[in-house]
């Protein structure tokens, strides 16, 4: 049985919910969705500038459990924006 998942610290609260290609409906799109931690952990990283200890402690999680975390961010991104989907941030 695996290990309880261990609370995040979450402080960022995004404006938006959605980005999408323009020019197609939504409704004809697929999506990506974002999870609260993993948008957490690419706006600590990317655009505050912290390394991944820093950023682990702000999230309160191990540094290999952020940097997985933001692996799967990227990841994420890369498959919406190569392939044209609909990137969700989840609330």
């Amino acid at each position: 049985m695996p290990r309880p998942r261990k609370q995040r610290r979450l402080q960022f609260k995004p404006n938006v919910h959605y980005f999408k290609p323009r020019g197609i409906p939504l409704r004809e799109l697929k999506e990506v969705v974002l999870e609260k931690d993993e948008l957490e952990a690419l706006k600590l990283h990317d655009v505050d500038g912290l390394d991944q200890i820093k950023a682990a402690e702000q999230m309160e999680i191990s540094q290999p459990t952020f940097a997985r975390t933001l692996d799967r961010t990227y990841k994420k991104l890369a498959d919406g924006i190569i392939n044209s989907k609909a990137i969700k941030i989840k609330e």
